[in-house]
């Protein structure tokens, strides 16, 4: 005996229709690139230039010295981000 009533059945999946394909969206969702820490540095490199810019003290070598350092200061953080994820798999 069915519990489902006769008028509630659904049709079944279309033959050219692979039947794993009925899970799926109808559109595929692409990843983002990049993250809002990458923004941060790059927002923190621009501000720092414009800073060197405009400041009569400070010149190319003290931006050079600040991407130099805050790249370093990246890198390290991503690093860190991606080994205490390595053990979750």
């Amino acid at each position: 005996m069915s519990t489902m009533p006769p008028g509630n059945q659904s049709p079944p999946p279309a033959a050219s229709t692979p039947a794993w394909s009925n899970n799926m969206p109808d559109m595929a969702r692409l990843p983002i690139p990049g993250n809002a820490e990458f923004a941060v540095y790059l927002t923190a490199l621009i501000v720092a230039m414009l800073v060197c810019w405009i400041a009569d003290t400070l010149g190319s070598s003290s931006w050079l010295s600040f991407f130099q350092w805050t790249t370093i200061a990246y890198i390290l953080s991503r690093g860190v981000a991606k080994a205490s994820r390595v053990l979750e798999q």
